[in-house]
């Protein structure tokens, strides 16, 4: 009797070999290197010398001002994340409803920002909450303060420049969810008996979530990665994980704690999307991005 066993489906192997020798090359063997690296000991500025030590990370795990470091950036990644979920929804909701032949209009304007340095957007905030900026302007000539209030290089700034910076990404990914959803079935609700609001919470709402987590890993994870928005916008207490980085790395030129850092750095957020992986499954994420 001749063998009915099918052969295995090499195909999607195939077509994905080139992107798992890409990620491979330039992931994969760069982190290995940076793992590695973290085991040096640095001798003087830029001299490291190859060993296998611990004594920078037991640094990591005994210096509190990591620690600080850590809870800050989870803290504010929070605080962004929430903010550009509820900010980004409303947009998303009347971009994906509306009834405009021009809806691509609506989408160029989203992604214009992206035309622009993000550099420069960020740095566009000092004019506007700078203590010459035009809030203290509009303030002053109010009548209202006699003093120029203090609004630049505080969480508060940084927190706005994340948002104004990372909101596209969350109203383009609820967007695309929205977009994805049959436009009868709200209709069919309201037949039912439901009243507009229900009809959104019953129906809209859930069945938009997998592209509000997708946007809100995708917010998460950049925040907590950032460093150059606290560097121009925040103070000196307003540092976040990446800022350590940068200092190790650039500052300081001690290269092996950088890699340190950059590696726990790795560890913190990719624990994060394996999280998001296990309530949610990776193929919520790859729906909401159509």
């Amino acid at each position: 009797m001749p063998d009915q066993t099918l052969p295995a489906d090499r195909r999607p192997w195939i077509l994905l070999s080139p992107a798992l020798v890409f990620i491979t090359a330039m992931v994969v063997i760069p982190m290995g290197f940076i793992l590695v690296y973290s085991f040096y000991e640095n001798v003087d500025l830029a001299v490291d010398r190859p060993a296998f030590q611990f004594g920078n990370w037991e640094e990591l795990f005994t210096d509190g001002y990591y620690h600080t470091a850590i809870w800050k950036t989870l803290r504010l990644s929070v605080i962004v994340t929430v903010l550009a979920a509820a900010l980004g929804y409303i947009p998303a909701y009347v971009i994906a409803m509306t009834r405009y032949r021009h809806k691509w209009l609506l989408l160029l304007l989203l992604i214009l920002p992206f035309w622009i340095s993000f550099i420069i957007r960020t740095l566009s905030w000092i004019h506007i909450f700078g203590n010459q900026g035009a809030l203290n302007g509009l303030l002053t000539w109010l009548g209202l303060i006699d003093v120029p209030l203090q609004v630049m290089y505080t969480e508060f700034t940084v927190i706005v420049g994340f948002i104004h910076v990372f909101l596209p990404y969350m109203i383009l990914n609820i967007y695309v969810s929205l977009e994805g959803i049959d436009e009868n079935l709200e209709p069919a609700a309201r037949t039912l008996g439901a009243t507009p609001w229900q009809a959104f919470r019953e129906v809209t709402l859930p069945l938009s979530l997998p592209g509000l987590a997708a946007g809100s890993l995708l917010v998460f994870v950049l925040t907590g990665g950032s460093y150059v928005t606290p560097l121009i916008l925040g103070g000196p207490g307003d540092y976040l994980f990446g800022n350590l980085v940068y200092d190790a790395i650039v500052t300081e030129l001690n290269w092996p704690m950088g890699a340190t850092l950059s590696f726990t750095l790795l560890i913190l957020l990719g624990s994060v999307v394996v999280l998001y992986s296990r309530l949610m499954g990776m193929n919520q994420l790859s729906k909401a991005f159509g």
